[in-house]
């Protein structure tokens, strides 16, 4: 999938929102792209490779919890000391420590990668950590409240979590599933990413934006991540590189954004930067792509 492609089904689902003006048929889109498609998205992409390949790429493991560390390290002590009791710090910490790594990441893994299973694994990995996290952080700078404990448990319940245990425990088990099995679910998975796309562009909005928080979030959700990778990972093989790259440079997911909605936590906000900051990552690689 290319550039002008993912950026018409963005367009479309922003079109299908100005039509469609009720929030059913989008409800289930993201029901059947997030908990079933993708789900065998992950496990047919997973669960056909062997623990060989997994521990050839064990530096893309190490990087999902420095990239997180870095952006909630950077973003925490910002917001005590600059924003300090300003709830959008809250926000903030949870739109730079979860990234969009699967409807925008996987297609611009695409550009550049034929297998992006590297990019999988760092975006299921960084998935189940960050889903608790966020989850604590948005009940804590809210009214609202959640125990670790809760907030892990919902992330176990994930469906494309539970696939990517399901197929990693495979792989460790050295059971290598069928063709005939496992390239069927491989190809209804890839419909998952022309869906994402299109569920993206349905929610999007420019309400409440404000560009210090766009600066913000850019800051911490993309440029920290994008210059770490880029000077420290350069000799990796192209694979690790490149999926890394893009999904430690990924803006905020859509998931945050729902979160912070859920909490009430400056979701207007949120939404509107996430939005701008997507259509500006799309052009960092695209440009990227150019130049190789």
């Amino acid at each position: 999938m290319n550039i002008v492609e993912m950026l018409a089904l963005i367009g479309l689902g922003y079109l299908l929102k100005l039509t469609v003006r009720k929030e059913k048929p989008f409800d289930w889109l993201r029901f059947i792209t997030n908990d079933v498609l993708l789900a065998f998205f992950v496990f047919g992409n997973v669960a056909s490779k062997d623990l060989a390949y997994l521990l050839s790429i064990k530096t893309v493991f190490l990087y999902v919890f420095l990239i997180i560390g870095i952006s909630l390290g950077f973003s925490y002590l910002y917001g005590r000391f600059v924003l300090k009791n300003d709830p959008w710090a809250g926000a903030l910490m949870v739109l730079s420590v979860y990234p969009n790594t699967a409807a925008l990441g996987f297609p611009i893994a695409s550009l550049f990668l034929k297998d992006i299973t590297p990019a999988i694994l760092y975006s299921t990995t960084n998935s189940m950590i960050v889903i608790p996290i966020v989850t604590f952080i948005a009940a804590h700078y809210s009214s609202g409240g959640a125990s670790v404990k809760e907030s892990f448990l919902k992330a176990l319940k994930f469906p494309p979590t539970l696939a990517n245990l399901l197929a990693l425990g495979f792989v460790i088990a050295g059971v290598k599933l069928p063709g005939w099995f496992i390239e069927p679910v491989k190809t209804i998975g890839w419909l998952s990413i022309p869906l994402l796309l299109i569920y993206f562009g349905s929610r999007i909005t420019l309400r409440a934006f404000e560009l210090r928080k766009l600066l913000e979030v850019g800051t911490f959700r993309i440029a920290i991540p994008f210059v770490f990778v880029f000077l420290t990972l350069r000799w990796a093989g192209r694979d690790v590189f490149y999926s890394v790259l893009v999904e430690a440079s990924m803006p905020p997911a859509i998931a945050a954004n729902a979160i912070l909605a859920q909490y009430r936590l400056k979701a207007d906000e949120a939404i509107s930067v996430t939005f701008v900051l997507t259509l500006l990552v799309i052009g960092l690689f695209v440009a990227l792509k150019a130049l190789l």
